[in-house]
C-alpha cells in the first residue's frame, strides 16, 4: 500500500480532486499510480472538469511525491489512507469521507468509543466548567474526546480529558504542522501523546476560515456523537451539528440561561429533539458507553473467529430475537448466546431488549 499512499497524497495537493474524483479515476483507470500518470488525451476523455484536470497537470509536473513522503516521516507525521486498516472504521462510513489523514500522535482501536464536544470560542464560567465536568466524566469511562483545539469550549475539552488522564483527537482545519491557535503550542504537544493532531489537509495548510466547516464533518464522523456546550444561534460549532445529524450521530446539548447569548444554540437543538446532557452518564447510559473501558480491554484480547463473523453477517440495525438469529445463522443456540455475551464486551453489539440483539455501530 506504501505506493498507493504516495499517490493518495498526490492527488490530495490537487485542487478540484475530492473523494468522489478519486473514486473514479481508480475505477477508470485501475489504480491510483495509472490515474496520477495518466495523459492528458485520457483525463480529458473522462469527462473531468477541465480546471481539475489542468490542476492535475501542473501539480504533478513540479511534485516530487518520493521527497514529500520523506517530509512527512521527517516531521513525524503519519499517512492514513481509506485503504489502510488504521484508517477509523467510523470515519469510513460517512458520506465524502477524506480519501487521505495526516496524524500526529497515534490513533488508536481505543478511539472507536468516541464522542466530540464542541462550543463557542467565547466560553463563559459556565461553559467551562460543564465542559470540564463533562471531557473528565467521559475521559475517566475510556471514551476519547475529540474536537477542535479551537479557543473556548474545544480547547477546554482537550486540556480536561488529558488532566484526567483520557485520550484526546483534535482535527485541525490547517496542516498537522500548523498549530492554531498558537498559544496552544503546549496543548498539541500534550495532546500528541494521548491522541492524535489530525486533518485532511497537506502539510503546510494555512489555517483560513473556508477550512473550518469541513473539517466538521470529520469531527463528528469520528465520533459515536456530539455534545453542544455553548454556541449561538449561528455559530460554527452548530455545522459540526449539522453533519452529526447527516451522519445518524446522536446529538446532545447542554442546557443553559434564557438570558445567554451563548446558550441559544443548545437551547434551541433541546427545542428541536437534541437530548439534554448534565452529566457524562447521560451520555454514557444513552450510546451504551458504560462499559468502554470493558469493551476495550475485550477486544484487545479476545480473537475473533467464524462464529463472531456469521453472526455479524445476521446482526442489523433492526433487533433481531435470539432465536431467529440462531436459524439464520445456522449454529447452535448455546454457541450463538456465548458468542453474543462475548460480542457486547467487545461492543460489537448490544441488548435492545429481553433477548434482542443489534449492532453497536
Amino acid at each position: 500500500m506504501n505506493d498507493d499512499l504516495k499517490y493518495h497524497l498526490g492527488f490530495n495537493k490537487v485542487m478540484g480532486i475530492g473523494p468522489a474524483r478519486i473514486l473514479v479515476l481508480r475505477d477508470y483507470f485501475g489504480s491510483l499510480e495509472a490515474a496520477w500518470q495518466a495523459s492528458a488525451a485520457d483525463l480529458y476523455a473522462l469527462h473531468l472538469p477541465s480546471r481539475a484536470i489542468e490542476s492535475l497537470l501542473s501539480t504533478r509536473a513540479k511534485l516530487d511525491l518520493d521527497a514529500e513522503m520523506a517530509k512527512a516521516a521527517q516531521m513525524g507525521i503519519s499517512l492514513i489512507s481509506w485503504d489502510d486498516p488504521a484508517y477509523p472504521v467510523r470515519l469510513k462510513e460517512i458520506a465524502a469521507a477524506p480519501p487521505l489523514l495526516y496524524v500526529r500522535g497515534e490513533i488508536s482501536a481505543a478511539d472507536d468509543w468516541a464522542i466530540g464536544i464542541v462550543g463557542t470560542r467565547g466560553a463563559t464560567a459556565y461553559g467551562r466548567e460543564a465542559t470540564s465536568q463533562l471531557a473528565q466524566g467521559l475521559a475517566a469511562s475510556g471514551v476519547t474526546v475529540v474536537s477542535g483545539m479551537a479557543r473556548g469550549i474545544d480547547s477546554v475539552a482537550h486540556k480536561a480529558t488529558l488532566d484526567a488522564g483520557g485520550r484526546t483527537i483534535a482535527v485541525l482545519g490547517c496542516g498537522v504542522d500548523i498549530i492554531y491557535p498558537p498559544e496552544h503550542r503546549a496543548l498539541a504537544e500534550r495532546i500528541i501523546t494521548r491522541g492524535a493532531l489530525v486533518s485532511d489537509y497537506p502539510i503546510g495548510t494555512k489555517p483560513d476560515a473556508i477550512n473550518f466547516p469541513p473539517r466538521n464533518r470529520i469531527i463528528s464522523g469520528l465520533s459515536l456523537g456530539i455534545i453542544v456546550v455553548e454556541a449561538g444561534l449561528k455559530s460554527g460549532a452548530l455545522i459540526t451539528k449539522d453533519f452529526a445529524l447527516e451522519q445518524g450521530r446522536e446529538v446532545f446539548a447542554v442546557p443553559g440561561s434564557i438570558f445567554s447569548a451563548q446558550s441559544a444554540g443548545p437551547n434551541d437543538l433541546l427545542r428541536q429533539g437534541a437530548r439534554p446532557v448534565t452529566k457524562a452518564a447521560d451520555v454514557l447510559e444513552q450510546l451504551h458507553l458504560t462499559q468502554a473501558e470493558e469493551q476495550q480491554e475485550a477486544r484487545s484480547f479476545i480473537p475473533g473467529d467464524e462464529v463472531e463473523a456469521a453472526l455479524l453477517r445476521v446482526l442489523s440495525r433492526e433487533p433481531l430475537h435470539l432465536d431467529e438469529i440462531t436459524n439464520e445463522a445456522g449454529l447452535p443456540a448455546h454457541q450463538v448466546s456465548s458468542t453474543l455475551v462475548m460480542m457486547e464486551l467487545k461492543g460489537m453489539a448490544r441488548q435492545a431488549g429481553p433477548g434482542m440483539y443489534v449492532l453497536a455501530r
